[in-house]
C-alpha cells in the first residue's frame, strides 16, 4: 500500500513537473516574441547557413583586436532551439573586445522613422557606445575608427538600390580603406536576389538613395555588393578596401529565404519586401504607400485618387516606423495588393494608372522622385503617357551592360 501511495506520488510530480516545463517554454517563446517588434514570424533557423553563424571562419581574426561594428537588429547568430542572439553579444560572451556599434537608419534596435535621424548614444544592454551612420554623419570618421583594428559589417539587405544599407556600406568601406582597417561583411541572403530590373542611376542623381550606377533591383547579396564596390573602383579616390566575405551556406540566388527578422520598422513580412522595389515609387508621389497602417507596402492610396476607380480605402495613423505618415487622418483611395503573386520585375502599372486617376498632375510627383528613379526619364515617360512595356524596353539595354558587370562579382549561383 505505502509502495503504490509512493508511485502515484512520484507519477503525479513528474507529470507536474512536465506541465511546468511546457508552461515554462510557451512562456519563453510568447516572451520572445512579444518583446521583440521586429519578429516576422516564429523563430525557425533558415536553410542558408548566414555569414555570423560561420564563427569558426571569422572568429580567430578577431581575437586580439579591438572590433567595431555595424549592425542593427538583424545582426544575429540563430541557435537551434529557434532562438537567436545578436552578434553583439554573441561576441561579447566569446571575450571578443568590442570597442563600439554603428547604427544605421532605423538605428541599432531598428525602431527609427524612415528618414529620421539616428542619434549617437549608449546601449543600455552593453554599455557600448553606439555611433550613428545616419544623419549628418553617413561616413565614420578618422576620429571614430582610430582606436579600431578591424570593422565587421552585418545588416540584412533586400537587394533595392534605395533602401540605404548599401550607401552605408559604401561608407564604411571607404572610411575604414582610408584608414587601412580591414572590414569582414558577414554575409546573408537577398530576399529579392532572383531578378535584376529597372532605370541604371544616372551619375548626375547620385543621392544617399542611390549611390552607384546600378538599376533598382541588383540582384547581389550585400557580400557580391561588397565586391562590387571594390571591383568598380567606386570609393572615393580608387582606394581598395580590405575585405573579406563570409559567404553564406547552402544559397543560390534562385533560393527562396522568407526573413525572420524585419530589416526596416515599414517592412514587415515577406510580401511587402517582395512588393518594396515598385511600391517605393510613391515616395516621391503624393500617394501613401501604407505608412501609417499595419500594412506597410502592401497597399497604396491617397486621397487625390478617383474613389469610382480605386474599391479600396485606409486612413493613416501615427504607429512605429511612421510617426506623421503621409496624409495623416486622411481617408486614402486606393489598392490592396496583399493577394498579389510574388513579383520577378518591378510593377510600374499601379503607379501609371495612379498618375492617370490623380486629381491635379502638376501635384503627382514631387523632387524625391528622381533621385528615386536615379533619372529623370521615368517621370517624364510617364508624364507622356508612355506604357509599362514601352518604358521597361528603355531599360534594356542598361540592364543588359550592368547584367555582364555583376556575374564579376556573384559568389553564388
Amino acid at each position: 500500500m505505502g509502495f503504490k501511495i509512493f508511485k502515484n506520488t512520484v507519477l503525479l510530480f513528474v507529470l507536474i513537473l512536465i506541465s511546468c516545463a511546457n508552461t515554462s517554454k510557451s512562456k519563453v517563446i510568447q516572451q520572445k516574441q512579444e518583446g521583440n517588434p521586429n519578429l516576422i514570424n516564429a523563430l525557425q533557423i533558415p536553410a542558408p547557413l548566414v555569414g555570423a553563424n560561420q564563427t569558426e571562419n571569422y572568429l580567430a581574426l578577431l581575437q586580439g583586436k579591438r572590433v567595431g561594428i555595424v549592425a542593427n537588429q538583424t545582426s544575429v547568430i540563430f541557435k537551434k532551439t529557434n532562438t537567436f542572439t545578436h552578434l553583439v553579444d554573441s561576441l561579447l560572451s566569446l571575450n571578443i573586445t568590442i570597442r563600439k556599434v554603428f547604427a544605421p537608419e532605423h538605428g541599432f534596435r531598428g525602431k527609427a522613422d524612415a528618414g529620421e535621424v539616428v542619434k549617437d548614444g549608449i546601449d543600455t544592454k552593453t554599455g557600448l557606445p553606439i555611433v550613428s551612420l545616419y544623419g549628418s554623419n553617413k561616413k565614420p570618421t578618422k576620429e571614430q575608427l582610430k582606436d579600431l583594428d578591424v570593422v565587421i559589417f552585418d545588416i540584412q539587405d533586400v537587394g533595392v538600390r534605395f533602401y540605404t544599407y548599401i550607401s552605408t556600406l559604401h561608407y564604411v568601406m571607404e572610411a575604414c580603406a582610408e584608414q587601412q582597417i580591414p572590414v569582414i561583411v558577414l554575409d546573408r541572403p537577398n530576399p529579392n536576389g532572383h531578378y535584376i530590373d529597372g532605370p541604371v542611376l544616372e551619375p548626375d542623381h547620385k543621392s544617399f538613395v542611390g549611390m552607384h550606377p546600378i538599376p533598382v533591383v541588383h540582384g547581389m547579396t550585400i557580400g557580391e555588393y561588397a565586391q562590387m564596390i571594390n571591383g568598380e573602383k567606386w570609393l572615393d579616390n580608387s582606394i581598395p578596401c580590405n575585405l573579406k566575405i563570409i559567404p553564406i551556406k547552402h544559397y543560390t540566388h534562385t533560393t527562396s529565404y522568407e526573413l525572420p527578422i524585419k530589416p526596416s520598422p515599414n517592412l514587415p513580412n515577406a510580401k511587402a519586401i517582395n512588393l518594396y522595389p515598385s511600391l517605393c515609387f510613391f515616395e516621391g508621389t503624393n500617394v501613401n504607400a501604407g505608412r501609417g497602417t499595419n500594412l506597410q507596402f502592401q497597399i497604396f492610396g491617397s486621397p487625390f485618387l478617383n474613389s469610382k476607380v480605386y474599391d479600396y480605402s485606409f486612413t493613416p495613423q501615427p504607429n512605429e516606423g511612421a510617426k506623421s505618415p503621409k496624409h495623416l487622418n486622411k481617408l486614402c483611395y486606393g489598392k490592396n495588393l496583399t493577394q498579389t503573386p510574388i513579383l520577378n520585375s518591378l510593377n510600374l502599372s499601379w503607379l501609371i494608372t495612379s498618375y492617370k486617376n490623380t486629381k491635379d498632375k502638376t501635384l503627382f510627383f514631387n523632387a524625391f522622385f528622381t533621385k528615386l528613379a536615379g533619372t529623370k526619364k521615368l517621370q517624364q515617360q510617364i508624364e507622356q503617357g508612355l506604357s509599362e512595356d514601352a518604358i521597361k524596353a528603355t531599360w534594356q539595354e542598361g540592364l543588359k551592360v550592368f547584367d555582364t558587370i555583376r556575374s564579376k562579382y556573384l559568389i553564388y549561383d
